[in-house]
């Protein structure tokens, strides 16, 4: 039996999906491991009572993109024709995508070592990036005479800005751990050993928050990235007038109110 692409783990709050293809840096195939991603992505987005995640990856990379023998031999998502392909990316790498970027609670990427081309992109869809000092992103695709078919040039951009974002794409060189966090792409470096201790430690003060608040401040520092601000605070008062009326928020007041 095929042991599971996505192993998930729920401690409190706090959902844990580890990519699990060690042998082969965790590389996307098709679409077995993409739909075990959307699959944990909707997972999460039904259960009320998680509201952080964490995205790793298994043994020495954090996710090392699109299986290269594939598509050497023109199987997975390289296999049939100019259409046939065009699709295969549709429903299952744009699908992963959508659904990574869709996903209602905060994550975090917690990055343990290169990830490149769509493992690269895969961070990006991430709220916050921390790295292992062994880690390296590569937005790597031209290199094989490819694009990123997974959204990166929309969100590349927007984590590094687009010099570098022009950078990482037109050179496909990898950049280190510390380069990345120089850059804005990882908001900080650890050591590897420290490195999921961190991240739990980090979603733990995330999870301690009302589940209902941070979805909500998430929705909208999403639709903040590609709506106008009028647009925003109109759907900022609509959020906040339900938030009024949570429970978690009555509980939260009344603690405040205890302490003082």
């Amino acid at each position: 039996m095929t042991e599971a692409f996505i192993l998930y783990e729920q401690d409190g709050g706090v959902a844990t999906l580890k990519m699990n293809r060690p042998a082969a840096l965790n590389a996307l195939t098709g679409a077995a491991e993409t739909q075990a991603i959307v699959d944990a992505c909707e997972r999460i987005n039904a259960d009320d009572g998680v509201r952080c995640a964490i995205l790793t990856g298994a043994g020495k990379a954090f996710c090392s993109g699109g299986d290269v023998k594939d598509l050497r031999a023109r199987q997975g998502l390289g296999e049939g024709s100019p259409h046939a392909i065009q699709n295969r990316y549709r429903d299952s790498v744009q699908r992963m995508a959508l659904a990574l970027y869709r996903l209602q609670v905060p994550v975090i990427a917690a990055v343990n070592g290169p990830a490149y081309g769509a493992g690269c992109d895969i961070a990006t869809l991430c709220d916050i990036r921390i790295a292992s000092t062994q880690a390296t992103f590569a937005e790597s695709f031209v290199k094989l005479g490819l694009v990123a078919g997974d959204g990166g040039s929309w969100l590349l951009p927007r984590a590094v800005g687009m010099s570098r974002a022009a950078e990482m794409t037109f050179t496909a060189e990898p950049i280190d751990a510390a380069t990345a966090c120089a850059w804005g792409l990882v908001s900080r470096v650890v050591a590897p050993e420290r490195l999921m201790d961190e991240s739990r430690a980090l979603a733990r003060r995330i999870a301690a928050h009302p589940g209902t608040a941070l979805r909500m401040a998430k929705r909208l520092l999403r639709e903040g990235q590609r709506t106008g601000l009028e647009t925003l605070l109109e759907m900022t008062a609509a959020y906040q007038a339900i938030a009024h009326h949570t429970p978690e928020h009555d509980a939260a007041m009344q603690r405040l109110f205890e302490r003082k």
